[in-house]
């Protein structure tokens, strides 16, 4: 029988990368993590110890907690996170079911650094297009709910990036940019370890619609097109990214769920 306290990894998995996905937080020990550094997707990493300072945050939101083995831990935090008015679900078997049933785990050594209120900050050059729109979306999704992006004059992404800390990303010369052929949404998905069937076949239509290849792909002159449409309909670079993500959302559930589907319209026989 189900418990109303847990949820597996199954039923997690389903939830990961859509724009409703409950807030992850792991509690693992110091010496677990140090086992296995890696995190799921868009985790927060909490301590045990003090969830009763930092329970608040999560008021009125649906979260999942993760320790080791999803016993005393993740069972404990839950408990009193729901004291706190948060919805609140242990994750049954822990990190050890998550990684055992291939769960995605992203790798922690890729993670930039965060600020003063534990963000990623990343800086790029304005008027996005596609990759500029698709790599944060893949952070936000899937490495940082709450990341920061700058968008600022091509000129300036280098001194912005180091008089604030920033992270600069699909620019010439830094680490998060095109690689050959491979566009910057490919090196995160690489980096990061996220590779799986849903975000690999995005990545070949986000690869296809940036890199003038459309030939490739089917999907990418769509893709394309609703981003070309997107950069005329905002002046405002943050406007048009928050625009972008429900694009991203729905090319990335079309990847995971409805790659198979066709529609037509069967018109019946006509009647006199």
């Amino acid at each position: 029988m189900s418990s109303n306290i847990s949820i597996s990894a199954a039923q997690l998995s389903r939830l990961v990368g859509l724009p409703d996905a409950p807030v992850i937080i792991d509690v693992r020990i110091p010496e677990d993590v140090a086992a296995d550094p890696r995190l799921l997707p868009a985790a927060d990493k909490r301590s045990h110890g003090d969830v009763a300072a930092w329970a608040g945050a999560y008021a009125g939101r649906r979260v999942v907690v993760v320790c080791q083995r999803g016993l005393k831990l993740s069972e404990g935090v839950a408990a009193w996170l729901r004291h706190h008015d948060v919805a609140a679900e242990n994750l049954a078997g822990g990190f050890e079911a998550w990684r055992d049933a291939g769960g995605t785990l992203v790798r922690s050594d890729a993670l930039p650094p965060r600020d003063a209120s534990g963000r990623s900050v990343w800086v790029t050059r304005t008027r996005p297009k596609v990759d500029r729109i698709a790599c944060p979306w893949l952070i936000r999704r899937f490495v940082d709910r709450e990341a920061v992006f700058l968008f600022v004059s091509p000129s300036e992404v280098a001194a912005v990036a180091e008089r604030f800390d920033a992270t600069p990303f699909d620019i010439d010369g830094v680490f998060w940019s095109h690689r050959g052929e491979r566009c910057t949404f490919d090196i995160m998905i690489e980096e990061f370890g996220l590779a799986g069937p849903a975000l690999d076949r995005l990545a070949a239509i986000v690869r296809a619609a940036d890199t003038a290849t459309l030939e490739n792909v089917p999907q990418a002159s769509g893709l394309l097109a609703a981003s070309l449409g997107l950069s005329r309909m905002f002046r405002d670079d943050l406007a048009q990214l928050e625009a972008g993500m429900l694009l991203y959302d729905a090319f990335y559930r079309w990847c995971r769920d409805a790659s198979e589907e066709t529609h037509n319209w069967p018109a019946g026989p006509a009647t006199s």
